[in-house]
């Protein structure tokens, strides 16, 4: 456990907790969604993949200071956010799909704002 896992409140611990879930929760959805269950036929599935899984991997890179991670993982959860409501409303056989992107991304951007620590007046 890290240093900075040691100093943090409980309800910082579920809020980062929370956030890890909406994270992986997002990179389990796209290859689930685009090459399981709505592939699209017109575009190869390695490009879709890539393009899908790329930006959420890249937050991997600051996992040895996980506030830094989560908050670009949240960053990029606002990309996914814009999508899903995008395919929410013009693709009417994704709407489920593109509705759980949406929520898993508001989980993770929540979550964010949930484990932020407030100054105590002076």
């Amino acid at each position: 456990m890290s240093a900075d896992a040691l100093t943090l409140s409980p309800r910082q611990r579920r809020a980062r907790m929370t956030g890890y879930l909406g994270w992986i929760g997002l990179i389990v959805l796209q290859p689930v969604w685009h090459a399981w269950l709505a592939p699209d036929p017109h575009e190869p599935l390695s490009a879709v993949l890539i393009l899908a899984l790329l930006p959420l991997l890249l937050p991997l890179l600051a996992i040895r200071r996980p506030a830094r991670a989560l908050l670009w993982a949240g960053i990029v959860a606002l990309f996914y956010f814009s999508h899903g409501v995008a395919e929410a409303w013009s693709l009417p056989n994704e709407r489920v799909l593109a509705s759980v992107q949406i929520a898993l991304s508001l989980l993770l951007i929540f979550a964010l704002g949930a484990g932020v620590q407030r100054r105590k007046r002076t």
